[in-house]
């Protein structure tokens, strides 16, 4: 029997953005750690647009490992969460575990995940024991997860960390959703019933280099708040509200002094830095609405979130590896 056929326990997806410097040492790592579990399992590897030699090298590893290997390639550029979706919609396991390519999150950790969702779990995220990463990321990371916490009620302690698995009962649900963006720890999270987390080791990047700039760590979680949570709208409300009652008592104080204390020139300076201050505030709330009404365009136009140009999988019932064992396919999502 195939492993094609049999009933697979874990899928672990891996998206991949242009990682062909480490990808070999990944592979020399996860497949001895997964073949130790003594379990039937998948590797799926969802290339996510790469413009280096990442695709000839996955195929290359698809034909040495056929059985257990399954590398799906998108026709451009989707994004790392878009590429973990579409890797969802391949998997087959009960149990589903994601993971960078990097090896910051060590392959020998997934034991541990796995081990955790046994004892009836059907979401364990992973808190990293010692990051190693720069002061200004980390620093910068643990504040946004607080502020994230707050808004959104979401409680992930590293939502940084790729290293999570989850129950196919939460896959499932993950899979219905059709929303063009969105942060998939945090919808799973969502959708789970008795979520936890877990230490595990981190490592440094063992080649290549980081795919998140603080251009795109920001992008992140503008969409992860605006995603999952109305507070910043109801925010903005309030504030513009205490403005404009702050601005109506001032005018009339400033009206009651010309009255009866004459006009004052030596305060124009003092209303321009509040004007200022006003048109800031407007115009931060001008770009928050945007936010939200940018979400809706792209929910509206009912674009495919990814293309699909090529799945490499075994078909089910053949052992050896033959040009029929290659499905090309093109599936927009």
């Amino acid at each position: 029997m195939t492993v094609a056929t049999m009933k697979i326990e874990l899928s672990v997806v891996i998206p991949i953005y242009n990682e062909q410097a480490g990808l070999q040492a990944l592979f020399d790592r996860l497949y001895p750690a997964l073949d130790a579990l003594h379990l039937c399992y998948e590797i799926i590897f969802v290339n996510d647009g790469s413009r280096d030699n990442s695709v000839s090298i996955l195929a290359e590893q698809f034909r040495a490992r056929p059985d257990v290997t399954r590398v799906v390639l998108f026709n451009g550029n989707y994004g790392q969460h878009m590429a973990i979706l579409a890797g969802f919609e391949a998997s087959r396991g009960e149990i589903m575990v994601t993971l960078d390519a990097d090896l910051q999150n060590p392959p020998e950790e997934i034991k541990h995940l796995v081990a955790k969702m046994r004892e009836g779990y059907d979401y364990v995220g992973s808190i990293r024991r010692k990051r190693q990463d720069s002061a200004w990321r980390t620093y910068a990371s643990k504040a946004m997860n607080r502020l994230r916490e707050k808004i959104t009620n979401i409680k992930i302690t590293d939502q940084g960390n790729m290293l999570r698995a989850y129950g196919r009962n939460v896959i499932d649900l993950v899979n219905q959703c059709g929303e063009v963006n969105t942060f998939v720890p945090a919808l799973a999270y969502r959708f789970a019933r008795k979520p936890t987390e877990i230490m595990v080791e981190h490592e440094e990047r063992s080649a290549g280099e980081s795919k998140y700039s603080l251009y795109s760590l920001i992008r992140l979680n503008f969409d992860l708040v605006t995603g999952f949570s109305l507070v910043p709208l109801q925010l903005f409300s309030m504030l513009g509200m205490g403005l404009a009652i702050g601005s109506g008592l001032l005018v009339l104080a400033l009206l009651i002094r010309r009255l009866f204390l004459g006009a004052e020139a030596e305060g124009l300076f003092t209303l321009f830095a509040i004007a200022f201050f006003f048109m800031g505030v407007i115009l931060f709330g001008i770009g928050l609405l945007g936010e939200y009404i940018g979400r809706i365009f792209q929910q509206v136009r009912a674009r495919p979130r990814y293309v699909v140009q090529t799945i490499l999988q075994q078909q089910p019932g053949k052992e050896a590896l033959d040009t029929d064992d290659i499905e090309k396919r093109t599936v927009a999502r």
